[in-house]
């Protein structure tokens, strides 16, 4: 698969800005309630939900900052705890869904990152009845091994995503929902690694291999 880097840039933009409608929009329909509302009580009500809608919002922008963009932030290695803590963030707005850490090592470099927090990002996608989260990542004979599986009552997983982790999905078939996964087989392509996607009615395990340049 060979996709312009405009392009690419483009849909993840689109993605980006899929996702933050909904909390944004909340915010604006919570400021709208709140000019007309007199009770103290709803009142009250209004500055909770605004609230829970503005850290819904900063939550998935610290998100993607990472898992899309530059990151300038942040050094060639990032701490595996600032990855955790996006990826908690994002499942705690979610309710039903329970993350769990395995961590052998305490920092990874940032293409490493990039493709945890966006297989993270897929397997969430999928557990659209709930369920749990298992992130593991460790390095091995010079190499990171990233491994996330997502298991619940119902995972709904578009082949096209997996078609896109491995590479064998046409340039033109490419969307907003697929762009992550497409950058995250350029990511691995880029340093010599490689990603597998295994799927069943009630688990998804995705894996990715990055060599240390």
């Amino acid at each position: 698969m060979t996709v312009s880097p405009i392009d690419l840039a483009s849909l993840l933009c689109s993605r980006l800005c899929h996702d933050l409608l909904s909390p944004v929009g909340a915010l604006s329909n919570g400021l709208e309630l709140l000019a007309d509302e007199k009770d103290p009580e709803m009142r009250q009500r209004c500055f909770e939900l605004l609230e829970q809608s503005a850290k819904a919002s900063a939550d998935k922008l610290k998100f993607f900052r990472l898992a899309f963009g530059a990151a300038g932030g942040f050094g060639e290695q990032i701490a595996v705890g600032e990855a955790r803590a996006l990826v908690d963030a994002l499942a705690g707005s979610n309710g039903r869904v329970s993350v769990n850490w395995m961590f052998g090592v305490d920092a990874l470099g940032k293409p490493a990152v990039k493709t945890l927090l966006n297989l993270a990002l897929i397997g969430l996608d999928a557990l659209v009845r709930g369920g749990t989260l298992d992130i593991g990542a460790e390095v091995l004979d010079g190499s990171t091994e990233i491994v996330v599986r997502a298991a619940g009552q119902r995972i709904a997983f578009d082949p096209t995503i997996g078609q896109a982790l491995e590479g064998k999905l046409a340039s033109t078939e490419l969307s907003s929902r697929t762009a992550p996964a497409a950058m995250v087989q350029q990511l691995a392509a880029a340093v010599g690694g490689s990603v597998q996607v295994h799927v069943t009615a009630e688990s998804l395990v995705l894996g990715a291999v990055l060599p240390s340049n």
